[in-house]
Formats: structure tokens, C-alpha cells, sequence
């Protein structure tokens, strides 16, 4: 009995130490339960497909006994996400492409009447440079005339004036033989001597000389003559026009003599409603209706309801190297655009009664992503030279003329001119005319890259134009017509055929057309074709992505917390301790394997046998015999 008893006290304590460690375990088990929700990678995806709504996963938990079924609806659970991703893939690839409709509407309101210019194809003689102009016809009188035996008639004047200004020829004509015209072989490019046989024309082709200051020189030649001498005379006629300081001496408005009638909605127009200006090759040109302070409109459509001219186009005192046609050149555009009459113009015929219809059409693109269109030109590189909003062609044209700047030192006198620079004149500029026509062929061709750097604008206004002619004045009335002409205008007939013509210019219909463009893949219309891939796929709904977002965080999850535990039972397994002597090493090699096995068999021992000391806690008497016993 008393060995019993003393046997049976270490027995309590020792039930007492492992109880005390076991609610100690239980304690931190408890503690670390909000993170510890899964204990294997198994565990969570068996959970997970036991539990989704997405169709197909509890496939892959209750065909687990059947390996077969069980990789098959492996290969078709994947498969099937790897297509959804795939169609998933070309809706955002649809979607960053950023696409666009087409929206058409038609309008009906009252429309504001575009801008008229209107030319009058006869470059006069100002007075400014009138004798520069008279030396370089006699130039030109002499060049055709040993050229193509041709004999140009020139005005007895110009031949007197001449006669007084021999210094200034002198002049002139030392700059044109620096640019000389010449005949040449197609084949090789060789000069047509002065007194050489007569040869087939067809056999030669006409061009000019022109040279840089190192005596680069090339040959700028025309398959056609006339071409080739009126670009060449238009070259020095460029020169002759930037020698004048002042361009407001060019200005010399005959409005009176070109415009013998105007009317707009059956109202008489007057010097408010247009503005003058000179363009080299066209002459004086009027731009009616460009004040924006005072618009025209037009309430109703048709011919009686627009604008109405009676234009002169009898050519008198005119450079006919210059302009090779009769008549007068006109177009339409929007206010606060500059008349490009190269680009949009059309001539009117003399005799001809010209009945322009036109139809209003704004086009209204999308910026931003959409289109690389621009607001203002803001954001474009190029500074913009001309006095009006951004247009592409403003852009273009000022593009060409800073690098006609940058490169050749000069501006080209067409376009306008840049803050601190000044018009190419081969007195100052002697070999302007090589660098000019180099930089024009790289233009051409996009070198200078001024076509790509010129966008868009994001809104435009154009107009569709369509013409039908008719004869005016006609046989029967043309007598009474020229006959009041020539009271009320003092006009002086010569050729009465082709002295005057008539535009109409009028709007066709009230409604305009607009082109606009909306977004064709919104953020809206994105979701929806995901959802509705999703559904196609599995069945599936919103829900069934979080619960997808859910077990790509729960794996996360789990893998950090098994690699944090398999970290910390390596530290455990391996604690630091103070190095040891190699005199201790022999001792330590036969205690190593006794003190490190009872170590792990006392671990595993208070965690397995745990539970056999709960079931038999019971049977009270009988544990004191097996105590004792053992």
C-alpha cells in the first residue's frame, strides 16, 4: 500500500503537466485559427469544388474514386478556362483598339452662307514693279526668241521704258543668266548650241539652270515648253515681288472694275460685306462674308436665295507668262479659313452663267485615343503662320515654310512670313532657288515629315459643290445687257463674249449632314461581353468570380503560412549553440545518439498519447493497479 501510494503521487503530477500542456496547445491552436483555415493545398481546392457555383468543379470531387473521370474533367475544367481567357483576351484587345461608329444625322435650320473668294486670274501690273516686270519680258522676249525662233509682241511703252533703264537691265539680267533656260536632249542632258541645225522637237525637252554657292547645279526641266517657261518666269517674277519693302504697295484694289454686280438674298452687297487681298499668281482676290460680326444666312435654299456676281474677266494690262487662261478663279470655305486657291478653287468660264449648288456636311471625330485628331492645333509641333484657325493645310504649308527657313536661310513668298526672317531674293539669296526646289522634291516625298506631324482637326466644316453652266448673256439678250453694263459700270467692250460671266453660288437644300463619331466599346459594354463569356463557359455569375478572387487569396494564404512554418520548425530543428572543443568531440559522438532520440520520443509521445490518458481517466481504481503494476 505504501508503494502504491508513493508510486501514485509522480503519476498525478505527471497527469497534471500534460494536461496543463495540452490547453496550453489548444490555447495557441485557438489563437492561431484565423489564419490556419486549411492545413493542405488538398484540403482547400476539395473544399472549394464541393462549394462553387461554377458548373463542372463538384465533377472533380465526386469522380475522385475514378481516375479516369477524374483527369478528364481535369483536361475539360482547364480547357474550358483557358478558351474563356482566350475570348477574354480578344475583348480587351477589341477594346484598347479603341473603335468607333458612325453616326449620321440630318439637320434642318438655318444655315450661315461659307466664305467666297473670288479671283480675278490676271496678275496685274503694279505699279511698284512695273519696270522690274518690263526688263524681265524683254529678258524673256529675247530667251524665246533664240529658243523657238518666237517672237513675243511686247507694248510699245515697255520697249521705251527700257530704253531709259539700261543700268537696271544690266542687273536684272546678270540674276537670270545665273538661271538660264535651255533646251536639252531627253537622253543626255547636253546644251542646244545657238546655231545648231534644226532638230525634231520631240527630241528635246526645256528646263533651267539652277546652282548652290558650292556650283551644285541641276537641271529643273519640263517635258512640256510651256510649263517650263512659265515656271521659269514665275521664279524671277518671285524675286521681283520680295525686292518690294512694303507689301501693302502691291495693294491695288479695282473693286469697281471686277465686280459689276453683287447681291445676296436679293440684297444689294457693299464694301462691308468683303475683303481684298493679292495672291502673285491670281491676282486681286475679294473674300465675301468673312466678317464674323455680320454673317450672312440663308432662310431658304435656292438660286434667288444666295449670292449673286457679275464679274469682269476681260484681261487688260495682265502678264500673260503668268496666267495662260480667261476667266476667274472661285472658292467656297469656312469663315476664319484662309482661301487656298491651288487646293479648293475652280475657274469660272467667260461668256458662262456658272450655278454653283452647295450641301453643308461637319464632320466631328473623337480626340483623345480614338484618332490622333486636334482640338486647335495646341498640341501640334508646328507653329502655325497664317492669321486664322488650324486647318491641316495651314499646318502643311507652315511646316514647309520653317524649314524653307531653317535650311535655306529664307522665306518662300507664297506663304507667310515668320517673325525675324525675310522673302528669298537672289540678290541677297543667291542660290535660294537650288535650295528651294531640293527641299520641295523632299517635301514631296515626306522627308521633312510635315504630313505626319500635321493631324486632323477634330471638327470641320466642308462643302459639297456641283456646277451647271449655261450661256449668258444669250444671243437675244446680250445687246441690252452689255449696252447697260456700259452706262452703269462705264465699261468699255472689246470682246463681248468673253469679257463678263455670272456665279451663283446657293445653298441646294436646308438640311445639313453631320458626321460624328461615339465610342463602339465602352467600359459598359466590356463587362457585359465578359459576363457574358463567363456565362457561355460556366454557367456562372458574378458571385462565382469572387469565389474565384477567394481561392487565388486562400492559395496565397496557405502558401505563406506553410513556408513560414516550415521555417520556423527549421530553426528549431537546428538551434544555435557556442562551438565545440575537439577535445568534447568523442564524448559528444556517444552521447549524441541517446540525448537526440529521447528528445524526439518525449515530442511524439505527449502528442499521441494523449488521447489513450483521456479514455482512460474512467476507470479510476483500476489505473492504480497498472501504475503499480508497471
Amino acid at each position: 500500500g505504501g508503494s502504491a501510494k508513493a508510486g501514485k503521487m509522480p503519476e498525478g503530477e505527471k497527469m497534471r503537466q500534460c494536461k496543463q500542456e495540452e490547453e496550453q496547445q489548444q490555447k495557441e491552436e485557438e489563437r492561431e485559427g484565423l489564419i490556419e483555415f486549411y492545413s493542405s493545398y488538398q484540403e482547400l481546392f476539395q473544399f472549394f469544388c464541393s462549394n462553387t457555383t461554377i458548373h463542372g468543379a463538384i465533377r472533380l470531387v465526386c469522380s475522385k474514386k475514378n481516375k479516369m473521370k477524374t483527369a478528364f474533367w481535369s483536361v475539360l475544367f482547364f480547357l474550358t478556362f483557358g478558351l474563356m481567357y482566350w475570348q477574354f483576351g480578344i475583348l480587351y484587345r477589341e477594346y484598347f483598339s479603341y473603335p468607333v461608329n458612325l453616326n449620321l444625322n440630318l439637320n434642318s435650320d438655318r444655315l450661315t452662307f461659307p466664305a467666297v473668294t473670288l479671283c480675278t486670274l490676271n496678275p496685274y501690273r503694279y505699279s511698284a514693279i512695273r519696270k522690274q516686270l518690263d526688263q524681265l519680258d524683254q529678258i524673256t522676249h529675247q530667251t524665246l526668241l533664240d529658243l523657238y525662233d518666237y517672237n513675243m509682241s511686247l507694248p510699245q511703252s515697255d520697249w521705251s521704258t527700257l530704253s531709259t533703264q539700261r543700268r537696271s537691265l544690266r542687273s536684272l539680267l546678270h540674276h537670270v543668266q545665273r538661271h538660264p533656260l535651255r533646251r536639252q536632249k531627253r537622253d543626255n542632258l547636253v546644251n542646244l548650241p545657238e546655231n545648231s541645225p534644226s532638230v525634231d522637237k520631240n527630241d528635246w525637252k526645256i528646263g533651267f539652270v539652277l546652282c548652290s554657292e558650292n556650283n551644285d547645279c541641276f537641271h529643273q526641266a519640263y517635258s512640256s515648253g510651256v510649263d517650263a517657261v512659265r515656271e521659269w518666269y514665275s521664279f524671277h517674277y518671285i524675286n521681283i515681288l520680295a525686292q518690294v519693302p512694303d507689301a501693302k504697295a502691291l495693294d491695288e484694289s479695282d473693286f469697281e472694275n471686277f465686280i459689276y454686280a453683287c447681291r445676296f438674298n436679293e440684297a444689294t452687297c457693299d464694301k462691308a460685306n468683303y475683303t481684298h487681298f493679292h495672291h502673285p499668281l491670281y491676282g486681286n482676290c475679294y473674300t465675301f462674308n468673312d466678317n464674323s460680326s455680320s454673317l450672312w444666312t440663308s432662310s431658304l435654299p435656292g438660286i434667288n436665295n444666295g449670292l449673286s456676281l457679275v464679274v469682269r474677266t476681260e484681261q487688260n494690262d495682265f502678264i500673260p507668262l503668268l496666267s495662260t487662261v480667261t476667266g476667274a478663279r472661285v472658292m467656297v470655305h469656312d469663315q476664319n479659313e484662309p482661301a487656298f486657291m491651288d487646293d479648293g478653287g475652280f475657274n469660272v468660264r467667260p461668256g458662262i452663267e456658272t450655278s454653283i449648288s452647295m450641301r453643308k456636311e461637319m464632320t466631328v471625330r473623337l480626340g483623345g485615343s480614338y484618332s490622333d485628331c486636334t482640338e486647335d492645333g495646341s498640341d501640334v509641333p508646328v507653329q502655325n503662320l497664317y492669321s486664322s484657325r488650324y486647318t491641316e493645310q495651314v499646318c502643311i504649308r507652315s511646316c514647309f515654310q520653317l524649314n524653307m527657313v531653317e535650311r535655306c536661310g529664307c522665306a518662300y513668298y507664297f506663304y507667310p512670313l515668320p517673325d525675324g526672317a525675310e522673302y528669298c531674293d537672289y540678290r541677297k539669296h543667291t542660290a535660294w532657288g537650288y535650295c528651294y526646289y531640293k527641299l520641295l522634291a523632299e517635301f514631296k516625298a515626306d522627308v521633312l515629315g510635315c504630313f505626319h506631324k500635321c493631324r486632323k482637326p477634330c471638327k470641320m466644316t466642308e462643302y459639297q459643290l456641283s456646277a451647271g453652266y449655261s450661256r449668258w448673256p444669250s444671243a437675244v439678250s446680250e445687246d441690252w445687257v452689255f449696252y447697260m453694263l456700259s452706262q452703269q459700270n462705264k465699261y468699255n467692250i472689246t470682246s463681248k463674249r468673253n469679257g463678263v460671266a455670272k456665279v451663283n453660288i446657293f445653298f441646294e437644300e436646308w438640311n445639313y449632314k453631320t458626321n460624328g463619331e461615339s465610342p463602339a466599346f465602352t467600359v459598359v459594354t466590356l463587362l457585359s461581353q465578359l459576363g457574358n463569356q463567363w456565362s457561355l463557359w460556366f454557367g456562372s455569375s458574378v458571385l462565382s468570380v469572387m469565389e474565384l478572387a477567394e481561392l487565388v487569396l486562400d492559395f496565397i494564404a496557405i502558401t505563406f503560412i506553410l513556408a513560414f512554418r516550415w521555417f520556423r520548425s527549421r530553426q528549431k530543428l537546428s538551434p544555435p549553440g557556442p562551438p565545440l572543443n575537439s577535445q568534447d568531440n568523442s564524448a559528444f559522438q556517444d552521447e549524441a545518439p541517446a540525448l537526440s532520440a529521447p528528445h524526439r520520443f518525449t515530442v511524439e509521445a505527449v502528442v499521441t498519447t494523449l488521447p489513450s490518458y483521456n479514455s482512460l481517466e474512467p476507470r479510476g481504481p483500476s489505473r492504480d493497479g497498472e501504475v503499480g503494476h508497471e
